[in-house]
């Protein structure tokens, strides 16, 4: 697969991304956005959303702060998104956690058609249907139990989606293909944000391609791979200046760079 050409794109489109997120991480969100090329827009009023969906090229839907008025104008945006054929993206933190969050996320699905699906292992477990032991926003080591490969085509073939789970060893599957990355560094886990930026970064590539498989693959493994140039340049000062580091990684990221980690391996199921 071309990832090259992807990477050239979004520096060349500059396409402008929709993101609904959380207020912990949205700054760090909107860096990412703009570090790899795209353009972000973090509009979650009511009143605007339909409009700035209407010119945006991909909707990412973070449910890690949630409250009623933001429900709201995430299923409009989403729907308006639906209309228009633009890619809705869905980071569904804490899953499995509460009750706002579970039903919030089952309404989403229900009413929305939603492309990608990226969360960690608890979180799409729960959406496989499993009985699962959420640790915040964090996958518990209970639910490491899960066979990630197996959740992750279940879950993609339920909502006919391509889902991204991310851990240890990274899972893509369409339901019928699925790829394993194996990029990355511990120290990403002890930054706050580190999945909602992955999720903003694979939005990001489904705003330049309709393959959302690839683009899914090509967010997640950006992540991977800035976060061990971050670990190179600073992880031994510790993990606020590792953040900042992330941000440069994908800033400077480029088509020899990528080649030359990623780690990428594709299998049909």
């Amino acid at each position: 697969m071309n990832y090259v050409n992807l990477l050239n794109k979004i520096r060349e489109d500059n396409p402008l991304i929709h993101n609904i997120t959380n207020y912990v991480t949205v700054n760090d969100c909107a860096n990412v956005v703009l570090a790899i090329g795209a353009s972000p827009i973090m509009a979650d009023d009511i009143l605007e959303v339909e409009e700035i969906v209407s010119i945006s090229s991909a909707l990412v839907i973070n449910i890690g702060t949630l409250n009623q008025r933001v429900i709201n104008s995430m299923l409009k945006a989403c729907k308006k998104a639906n209309q228009l054929n633009i890619p809705v993206i869905l980071d569904p933190v804490g899953a499995g956690a509460s009750s706002l969050r579970n039903n919030t996320v089952k309404d989403i699905l229900s009413q929305v058609k939603v492309d990608v699906i990226r969360g960690n292992l608890s979180e799409i477990s729960f959406l496989a249907g499993q009985s699962v032991s959420t640790k915040g926003v964090d996958t518990s080591e209970e639910d490491e139990k899960n066979n990630a490969i197996d959740i992750a085509n279940l879950v993609a073939r339920k909502y006919s989606c391509v889902v991204g789970i991310t851990g240890i060893v990274d899972i893509v599957s369409d339901g019928s293909k699925f790829a394993k990355i194996s990029n990355g560094n511990e120290l990403l886990s002890r930054v706050t944000g580190t999945g909602c930026m992955t999720s903003a970064l694979v939005g990001s590539f489904c705003g330049i391609t309709e393959d959302y498989f690839i683009a899914t693959i090509l967010g997640i493994a950006t992540m991977g791979i800035a976060g061990e140039i971050a670990f190179e340049k600073s992880g031994i000062i510790g993990t606020g200046s590792f953040r900042s580091s992330i941000i440069d990684a994908i800033s400077t990221m480029n088509n020899s760079k990528f080649l030359e980690r990623a780690k990428i391996d594709e299998a049909n199921d």
